[in-house]
């Protein structure tokens, strides 16, 4: 139990746009934690992304946010997205499971493969989010620079209205599946997931160590009747530095006792063990998320600090 505080806590969860993953996650979390310390008054916060909540971790707007592995990794070492400076002020809890790279036509539309997005209107994602990130590395590798591409920075709602109402002609997606708000397109116009060629995956692992092959099965979405091949990357939780230890430890430990019930509220596939929510971290974890794993025996990966 978190009781015992004198005073309460406001702790601010940045959680990406609605119609993602990260913000069913975070609503979900917050309700069942609450349970456990009534001391914490949370406040779920819509932001644009992974990028987005890095800064606003960085700048001590929020004290939990969910980011993309591999621009954690970018912001906090001063690489890459971020080369212009390392965003620090917070410290890794868990990795929580892999985000699929989605994009989306309609199904009575011409465009079968990621080669026929070529000319067309597509959406990448909001400014500062891990999908404009991801779409914009996919579309080069596959030989689609920005001057062949006609991209707009819309949120996932925008985006799936307007591919229903022909607007735009694809958008992308990276987030856990089935992701709600491409489930609930499908209510609107019939839809196609592209494959990412096996090529265009091989060239984006070699150049990326992040990247993961993914298969979205058949039957994800309405009417999708065959596995789809992608990629992923990691989706991690983060706790800001202002955080006491003892806070994260609860917030931690809160985290595992729940997972099942967090596993409920959403529309996919959450098995998360403390084993496993240590992989593939490549920034230090919070002292009080430290304190947890060593408690439950679970062995820390090195990492630069």
């Amino acid at each position: 139990m978190f009781t015992g505080c004198s005073r309460q806590e406001t702790i601010r969860f940045g959680a990406a746009g609605v119609g993602g993953m990260y913000y069913p996650f975070a609503n979900a979390f917050t309700e069942l934690a609450s349970k456990d310390e009534t001391g914490i008054n949370w406040k779920v916060k819509s932001t644009a992304g992974s990028a987005a909540n890095l800064r606003l971790l960085s700048d001590n707007y929020i004290e939990l946010g969910i980011a993309q592995a591999d621009l954690i990794e970018d912001a906090y070492y001063g690489k890459g997205t971020f080369h212009s400076g390392k965003y620090r002020g917070y410290k890794a809890v868990a990795s929580l499971y892999p985000e699929a790279c989605q994009i989306v036509v309609r199904k009575d539309s011409d465009i079968t493969s990621l080669d026929d997005l070529e000319g067309k209107n597509v959406s990448v994602g909001e400014e500062e989010s891990g999908t404009e990130r991801n779409a914009t590395q996919i579309l080069e590798m596959c030989g689609l620079p920005d001057n062949l591409v006609n991209t707009k920075n819309l949120d996932y709602t925008d985006a799936a209205d307007q591919l229903a109402e022909k607007k735009i002609d694809a958008f992308f997606c990276t987030a856990g599946i089935c992701t709600t708000v491409i489930e609930e397109l499908t209510k609107e116009c019939d839809i196609r997931l592209l494959e990412i060629p096996e090529s265009c995956r091989q060239k984006l692992k070699k150049a990326y160590s992040f990247y993961d092959d993914y298969v979205i099965p058949a039957v994800t979405f309405s009417l999708q009747t065959e596995d789809i091949q992608t990629i992923s990357v990691q989706s991690v939780l983060l706790a800001s530095s202002t955080l006491s230890e003892k806070t994260v430890q609860k917030l931690t430990a809160s985290l595992f006792k729940h997972i099942k019930d967090i596993q409920y509220s959403l529309s996919f596939n959450l098995q998360l063990t403390p084993q496993e929510a240590v992989k593939g971290i490549t920034i230090p974890f919070h002292p009080g998320a430290e304190t947890y794993y060593k408690l439950e025996g679970v062995e820390l990966p090195e990492v630069e600090s």
